[in-house]
């Protein structure tokens, strides 16, 4: 009878095993990656922009697209209700995943209204240096029509 006794309690045992698992479903994990994916990426190029306008360079654009992406993983784990295990399978996927992902756009976006801007509203411009050492002077062209 002890036998049959320690039988009961191993199948217990392994059947309690089983329900602990964690069980998740692969299209909604899916889903939630593209989410995460996105929301970095449109944060990135929203970032870049108003770091552009705002004229940060160098090192503090950086560090803006990092305080830019500390934020997204602060607001995507309280759209989780910071229950990241019943979204995802671990804290990487939503803190790690797509960090690094946005920085080109970043860059892109950060770098274009930043020269665009320096271009209209640098008031110290010279136009006239401009890698050009003496006038273009038009005339006849060989075999062409004449410009004056």
């Amino acid at each position: 009878m002890a036998g049959h006794n320690d039988s009961s309690v191993s199948e217990k045992k392994s059947s309690q095993a089983v329900d602990d698992l964690p069980t998740f479903s692969v299209e909604n994990m899916q889903n939630n990656m593209k989410v995460i994916y996105y929301s970095r990426t449109f944060l990135s190029i929203i970032g870049g922009v108003i770091a552009g306008i705002l004229g940060f360079t160098g090192f503090s654009g950086f560090i803006f697209y990092f305080l830019i992406m500390a934020i997204t993983s602060v607001g995507l784990m309280a759209k989780a209700k910071f229950s990241v295990h019943s979204y995802f399978d671990s804290w990487n996927r939503i803190i790690l995943d797509g960090f690094l992902g946005g920085l080109l756009s970043f860059v892109l976006f950060w770098t274009y209204p930043s020269q665009t801007l320096s271009l209209f509203f640098n008031k110290n411009r010279n136009l006239n240096n401009c890698g050009l050492t003496q006038p273009i002077k038009l005339g006849r062209l060989p075999g062409f029509l004449m410009i004056s």
